[in-house]
């Protein structure tokens, strides 16, 4: 069951790469980390393959729906949809720069229209008993933050929305690619912080560009929480530090090769079923970041998964590999 948690740690919602079996795997190195879906359109949940989208293992809880449009009663529809698959909580998308999503008309484009967002809200969170919250960005294109952001907050509070994960760079829909978007234009940090002075009974969580426990705890000593994006999908050790980091939780009783382990049985149970199990392959390359061997591992994973070998017979090579690497090397 999900125990609520004051200050929050979490995980970003990232197309392509936090599916159920990213999460499963992340799973194992936290307990406490809020774990997202990836961004699914509301239409999808509503009309597509709703086992194949939206389901989970009870283990990854918990676990939140991110969900994106900008139509009220398909919002509704597709919270309760989310929760009756047991999700712990829903998240609408205000803060994707993608062509793709501003045609459809919703991610950071609705930065522009609050009172649409606050609509969606009201409808989300009357249809179900799970929290509702907002992931958005600190404003779009030529806004004036510091004028727009509060405003933003302002409307989208007052219809019943505490919780807002703000993503503390501008979102440029015209002229930056997504990828540029990333670190164009810089982070503005204080502009989040001064959102919580402003705001101080909203809970804030502060997401972008967060890399280790340490500063993540630093920038967010006013806030609600922080939220890690492509640090905890490259370098997934540091979810390890959450529990006990943040939490003051005994110290992990693990090392590595235990994950590897978990995640070679986890395999061995879902392959033969489940084609889509292969993709763990990917969510696991920096397992051992920094480490020795760390080429290595990546590189056996690579090959193999290109070798028609099962996915746990993968991982069980490149575990080999990593382990004669480190043997060599203590030699």
């Amino acid at each position: 069951m999900y125990e609520y948690q004051e200050f929050k740690v979490s995980v970003a919602p990232m197309m392509d790469w936090t599916d159920r079996h990213c999460r499963w795997f992340h799973r194992q190195l936290s307990k406490r980390v809020e774990l997202y879906t990836e961004m699914v359109v509301a239409d999808a949940v509503i009309h597509g393959p709703r086992d194949r989208l939206l389901g989970f293992d009870a283990i990854e809880h918990p676990a939140i729906l991110q969900v994106g449009g900008s139509d009220p009663h398909k919002l509704s529809e597709a919270s309760k949809i989310g929760e009756d698959y047991g999700y712990d909580g829903i998240n609408i998308n205000i803060g994707c720069p993608s062509d793709r999503v501003q045609s459809g008309r919703f991610g950071a484009c609705l930065m522009a229209e609050p009172d649409l967002v606050a609509e969606c809200f009201t409808a989300m969170q009357a249809a179900v008993s799970v929290p509702v919250t907002v992931k958005c960005r600190l404003g779009i294109d030529d806004q004036a933050c510091e004028e727009t952001l509060p405003r933003f907050l302002e409307i989208v509070s007052n219809a019943g929305c505490d919780t807002f994960i703000i993503h503390a760079r501008k979102a440029w829909l015209q002229g930056l690619s997504p990828k540029e978007n990333r670190d164009v234009p810089p982070l503005d940090y204080d502009l989040v912080r001064a959102m919580k002075e402003q705001f101080p009974t909203l809970k804030i969580e502060l997401n972008g560009g967060l890399t280790d426990i340490e500063t993540s705890l630093s920038e967010t000593m006013t806030l609600d929480g922080f939220m890690w994006g492509r640090a905890a999908y490259h370098s997934p050790w540091i979810l390890s530090e959450v529990d006990s980091g943040v939490y003051g939780d005994s110290a992990p009783g693990f090392d590595r090769s235990d994950i590897v382990e978990r995640l070679v049985s986890y395999l061995q149970s879902i392959e033969t079923k489940d084609r889509s199990a292969k993709a763990l392959l990917r969510h696991v390359m920096g397992l051992y970041s920094g480490q020795v061997g760390a080429r290595l591992w990546r590189r056996t994973l690579s090959e193999g998964a290109a070798s028609g070998l099962s996915p746990s017979e993968v991982l069980t090579q490149a575990h080999q590999a990593i382990q004669d690497a480190s043997d060599r090397a203590a030699a």
